[in-house]
């Protein structure tokens, strides 16, 4: 008798990639975009990656699930101007029971401007913390 290893298939983690052109709004008074704005290019490219995956924040949101920010982390490695073509790379880092976490990498050209994360409680419709539905955990998961 032969013994057999049975191949288990490993998905990805649901990753996206898109770019974004900060416009005169996003920056402070010297043409450097506001440091809180990458929060919002953050949220761009998690919304992005959702939708690539199969679902939109709003579907989920239909199903009477909320997914709200719980964590973020930031680190500013070089500034980005006034102009400038972002690329902004988000990768699923981790879907547990009840939260998520999505790692980010922002660069301008091969620069690295900012990384970080932030991480998602999974909500019902009365801000109580729940279980991720199985729907969206297999979305996110590749699965």
């Amino acid at each position: 008798m032969s013994s057999e290893k049975t191949a288990i298939k490993k998905h990805s983690p649901a990753k996206n990639v898109t770019h974004y052109r900060v416009i005169y709004g996003d920056c402070d008074s010297m043409a450097i975009v506001y440091y809180a704005n990458y929060l919002k290019f953050f949220e761009i490219g998690r919304t992005e990656l959702l939708r690539e995956a199969g679902i939109t924040y709003r579907e989920v949101e239909d199903r009477g699930f909320f997914l709200p920010t719980t964590e973020t982390c930031l680190k500013y490695c070089k500034p980005a101007l006034y102009d400038d073509l972002l690329t902004i790379e988000t990768i699923l880092g981790f879907v547990k029971r009840a939260s998520s976490r999505f790692d980010y990498t922002i660069y301008r050209g091969e620069d690295i401007v900012v990384q970080g994360y932030t991480i998602h409680a999974c909500l019902d419709g009365n801000n109580k913390i729940v279980r991720f539905p199985d729907f969206l955990q297999n979305i996110l998961k590749g699965e």
